[in-house]
């Protein structure tokens, strides 16, 4: 049981990390423009958000989703 709590702690770190990264892309593609070393990360969330928006009901409940896990 030990080795699934630590398997889990290094998921939620990894995770962690990669909302930070993501974070850090956005804001950079939001100062800076189209940096290279984030990969069009922006595009990628607009785009992200523009088919969650087209899919309605759907959509919501998938960005709910989203959200709850992302805590």
């Amino acid at each position: 049981m030990n080795a699934l709590n630590n398997l889990k702690d290094v998921v939620g770190s990894l995770t962690a990390l990669a909302i930070a990264l993501i974070a850090f892309g956005v804001a950079a593609g939001v100062v800076f423009g189209d940096v290279p070393f984030v990969g069009g990360v922006l595009d990628n969330l607009l785009g992200l958000v523009t088919q969650l928006g087209d899919s309605g009901l759907v959509g919501l409940l998938v960005a709910g989703w989203l959200m709850s896990v992302a805590d």
